[in-house]
């Protein structure tokens, strides 16, 4: 079987209509620069952006890999630097900076294959059930292809490509997942698991939008209402509220909303959540307090309180 060409690959993926003007991160990778040429190809106004985090010897130069693939494609390009200093958590903070820096509609070029990764990785972290639902297909048109389609699209029209060593680094969870954990699933399960945890994340994506649609009635700083509310529904709307006030790039733990409920319930005053935050209770009303600067513990500053998304 020859090489799958840009055309039969589309059908699976989710761009929107043609004429739509988006933008792709695109790293010089197999993935991302199948996203650039699938998103031409797809009739859509694309602008690509690489983003250069400075972490490596001649990271600039990748940036000309991808230029050059827009030029060829009829793409837009522009370019980022950003500063991301090593040290603990370097791909949760590089991956931060570089967020910081597209549009927050930007499109990625993640596969079946991350889906997979990430509903593992969300499910070590004990996070509910946002994080088991893994990415949303609007912002990731390619999650249904697999990394070696993209790699052999790639290959096909004989395009540079830029080779990560982070992405075969065992000190990052996600590397270990993806060469050890995913293999000894496969191997006891007999099968290619990915896209047995991609068609999950499909299922549980559904249940999460529905809880959604019914958690955005219940107002997560009124501790009577979310005590009333179904456990599920109350979750839904902390998770919601939590993540969004601290800016959280995930969604809370299920131990954190554990704690909070205990708030809810009025059994203890205040409980940490994510990054040092806490969330406290006065009377019958949630408040979310930051981290202190000074080392002396939370701090009394509230943030404000954010309404349900509609």
């Amino acid at each position: 079987m020859g090489s799958p060409t840009a055309a039969e690959l589309l059908d699976r993926c989710s761009f929107p209509a043609a004429g739509t003007a988006v933008t792709c991160a695109v790293s010089g990778g197999a993935d991302s620069l199948a996203l650039l040429v699938l998103a031409v190809e797809s009739g859509c106004r694309v602008t690509a952006v690489h983003v250069d985090h400075g972490l490596r010897p001649g990271s600039s130069t990748e940036a000309d890999v991808v230029a050059a693939a827009s030029i060829r494609f009829g793409a837009t390009f522009r370019s980022q630097i950003v500063v991301v200093d090593r040290g603990a958590n370097l791909e949760a903070r590089a991956r931060a900076a570089r967020f910081a820096v597209l549009p927050a509609d930007v499109l990625t070029g993640h596969t079946a294959d991350d889906q997979a990764e990430t509903v593992l990785v969300n499910l070590l972290r004990g996070s509910g059930i946002d994080g088991l639902a893994g990415m949303r297909r609007d912002r990731h048109p390619l999650l249904g292809l697999r990394r070696s389609e993209t790699a052999a699209l790639c290959a096909a029209l004989d395009l540079d490509v830029v080779s990560d060593p982070m992405n075969d680094d065992h000190r990052f969870q996600r590397v270990r997942i993806r060469h050890e954990l995913l293999p000894l699933l496969e191997s006891i399960a007999g099968r290619d698991v990915v896209p047995i945890l991609a068609r999950q994340a499909d299922h549980l994506r559904g249940v999460a939008e529905l809880l959604s649609e019914l958690a955005d009635g219940v107002d997560p700083t009124d501790a009577r209402t979310l005590h009333e509310a179904s456990p599920a529904i109350a979750a839904v709307a902390l998770r919601s509220w939590i993540q969004r006030e601290t800016g959280s790039s995930h969604p809370t733990d299920s131990a954190s909303i554990d704690r909070v409920m205990a708030v809810v319930a009025n059994r203890v005053r205040a409980a940490e959540v994510n990054g040092g935050y806490r969330v406290a209770r006065t009377a019958q009303r949630l408040r979310i307090e930051p981290p202190a600067n000074d080392g002396t513990g939370p701090g009394s500053r509230s943030h404000p309180i954010a309404t349900p998304e509609q």
